[in-house]
């Protein structure tokens, strides 16, 4: 097999594995307000990376300028989809971690997408904000408090906006659960559980074998794609590595910065035992393996309670590291309904309870047919240019959403006070779990005005 065969082998299987989607898609027409391409810079284009560029680059509103990213492998993929998307190669950075600074000195970019390991991403975005461009940042939780502050306050003082790119917003059926609630089915909102409930090991642990991912026990130097990083924030840390999917949802359909905030949380972690059973029992580890003497400091899994200013309460489960299939636990709870997600995908949408309308008790019912009727007018719109996009389709919606808004000087639908309330989960529950579940107050990076700003997540069908 040739290297570049290979290369392409790897990037198609990972992507079957993450279920990114890999149907062929022709190129899509937008209309544009102002007849202009948005000219996009990626800092990050690793497989992440690459699906906002898979998807980006199918559209006519868009010109991709430059990329960034330390991993010469990595760029070459970049760089392989643009081709067979007919694209130009763009202008590459690769020359180490501090590469991007170049990338955002050019003047022909006008908004970056960062995909980079989560360490990176305050950062970056503020580098980038304060050159004048718009940012799209990719999902993590903040290193720290100060961070969060930090990137508000250069969103601010630059005047430029950030977008959370919190793609599972967007998943079909919890958009139009939130159809729902907006239609007053469940009445009023009272409790919501999310999460991110989904084994990881084959992503935490690989060398990056031919078939994709891989299946070992490495991680760091020896490790592939988020191998190389992410596994050792496991190692380093004890707390909610990964809040967004589970909390944005959720926070959307409450409100969150907009009539109501978060306010305090209190978090638990369980033994960690995961990471270890996985090195020892695995072929290519063992008990003598180096890898077998790491010490994992997150727990296996993670609880973490939130309290709103309007009474609601939310609890996030972040389990990663053990056998489990995926799902993300929703459950969306009110006066006068119950929905409870069991999984993902067109034969498992979970189950739903309306005491008054279904005229009997304690007994759920499948939700799709109720999903069916609700579906958010978005997905009515747009669910044949989703086809095949990443994660079920919810990846064009994100990309769509921030083009789109950059192209109609319209507010994004996640900004960067949700992006700041929601990557502040992360340092918070660190701190609660160290301090044996002691309760921290979540800051209002909103700065009091909560309460008057308007919700404006998806209260349109055009993005």
């Amino acid at each position: 097999m040739s290297e570049l065969d290979r290369r392409d082998f790897i990037r198609r299987t990972t992507l079957a594995i993450l279920g990114l989607g890999l149907a062929p898609r022709a190129a899509r027409a937008f209309w544009s307000p102002n007849s202009q391409k948005v000219r996009l810079g990626f800092i990050g284009v690793g497989l992440r990376g690459q699906v906002h560029l898979a998807e980006l680059s199918l559209r006519d509103d868009v010109e991709i300028v430059a990329l960034h990213d330390p991993d010469a492998a990595m760029m070459a993929l970049a760089q392989e989809l643009l081709h067979k998307a007919n694209r130009p190669k763009a202008a590459a950075y690769v020359n180490g971690n501090e590469g991007y600074l170049e990338l955002l000195r050019r003047k022909d970019i006008d908004a970056v997408i960062i995909s980079s390991p989560w360490e990176y991403h305050v950062q970056q975005g503020i580098a980038a904000l304060e050159t004048g461009k718009a940012v799209g940042m990719e999902v993590c939780g903040a290193m720290s408090v100060d961070e969060c502050w930090a990137i508000v306050h250069a969103s601010e003082r630059s005047g430029m906006p950030v977008m959370m790119l919190e793609n599972v917003c967007y998943r079909r059926d919890v958009m139009a659960v939130m159809n729902m609630v907006r239609q007053g089915l469940f009445g009023e909102l009272v409790h919501a559980q999310g999460g991110y409930q989904h084994d990881l090991r084959h992503v935490l642990f690989n060398s990056g074998a031919a078939n994709g991912y891989g299946d070992g026990v490495e991680f760091g130097a020896k490790g592939w794609s988020e191998a190389k990083w992410r596994t050792q924030h496991y190692v380093d840390r004890n707390g909610e590595l990964y809040p967004t999917h589970g909390l944005g949802p959720v926070a959307v359909m409450m409100n969150i910065n907009r009539g109501n905030r978060l306010t305090r949380l209190s978090s638990i972690a369980s033994k960690a035992r995961g990471s270890h059973k996985h090195i020892v029992e695995h072929a290519k580890g063992g008990a003598s393996h180096p890898n077998a003497q790491v010490q994992f400091k997150c727990g296996d899994v993670v609880s973490t309670q939130i309290q709103c200013a309007n009474g609601e309460t939310i609890l996030l489960t972040h389990d990663t590291t053990l056998q489990r299939p995926y799902n993300l636990g929703f459950r969306v709870q009110g006066t006068e309904g119950l929905w409870q997600d069991t999984g993902w995908g067109e034969a498992d949408q979970g189950m739903l309870y309306f005491e008054k309308q279904m005229k009997h008790s304690h007994r759920w019912e499948n939700s799709k047919a109720w999903l069916e009727q609700y579906d958010h007018p978005l997905w009515k719109r747009y669910a044949t240019q989703a086809e095949g996009a990443g994660h079920g389709g919810m990846d064009f919606f994100v990309d769509h959403a921030f083009i789109e808004c950059i192209k109609r000087k319209q507010p994004f639908p996640l900004d960067v006070y949700d992006m700041a309330t929601w990557y502040a989960i992360t340092p918070l529950s660190e701190k609660s779990i160290a301090e044996g579940g002691q309760v921290q107050e979540i800051p209002d990076f909103t700065n009091g005005n909560w309460n008057e700003r308007k919700p404006v997540f998806c209260f349109t069908d055009e993005y």
